[in-house]
């Protein structure tokens, strides 16, 4: 028995131990190079949304981000003046080029909803994670901090009939609405 056992130190105990995931740390130094991947990648969305409405699918393939069976991602940029945010701290946005029928939201929170910030890289997959749960507090993760790094100055409300220069992600859910998860935002 004793020739079949094996004495490990203490450091070779805890290199062998699983990590456990921190959501906290996870966003904290993941957000910005999803952001920084956001804005470099980001295309004008006229230029977007013209393309897809006139062919989604070689828009997606061309502009979008697809993570597993999800709808396409896109990383895009405007400047147009705000509407009046509603009480969810959504912000509309006429937009010239976007074809009238689409409807253009920024989400400034207090609750951000979506994955977009996760999926819009295309560099974090699913088996990068532990489980679904992991996967799922990544993003919401990523969203905490692009409140406190990004939205924690704005309010929604002080937007309206102010030009606004975005740069975010929407995942293509609804083809005649985008719902802009930001990265960036200038009131100019």
């Amino acid at each position: 028995m004793g020739f079949g056992t094996k004495v490990v130190t203490g450091e070779e105990l805890a290199a062998s131990t699983p990590v456990e995931f921190s959501a906290a740390e996870y966003g904290a130094t993941e957000f910005p190079i999803v952001q920084a991947a956001v804005m470099k990648n980001a295309h004008d969305l006229a230029l977007v949304s013209t393309a897809l409405a006139d062919d989604a699918e070689a828009a997606a393939e061309k502009y979008g981000v697809v993570e597993g069976t999800s709808f396409p991602v896109f990383s895009v940029s405007f400047t147009a003046i705000a509407g009046a945010a509603d009480v969810q701290g959504i912000v509309p946005f006429t937009i010239d080029g976007v074809p009238a029928e689409v409807t253009v939201r920024m989400q400034t929170g207090p609750a951000i909803s979506g994955t977009d910030l996760r999926d819009a890289t295309g560099t974090i997959h699913f088996p990068d994670f532990t489980n679904q749960i992991e996967y799922q507090d990544a993003g919401a993760a990523l969203n905490e901090e692009l409140k406190a790094e990004v939205l924690s100055n704005i309010v929604a409300a002080d937007l309206a009939g102010k030009s606004v220069t975005v740069t975010g992600a929407f995942q293509l859910v609804n083809p005649a609405s985008y719902l802009i998860t930001p990265v960036d935002v200038v009131v100019n």
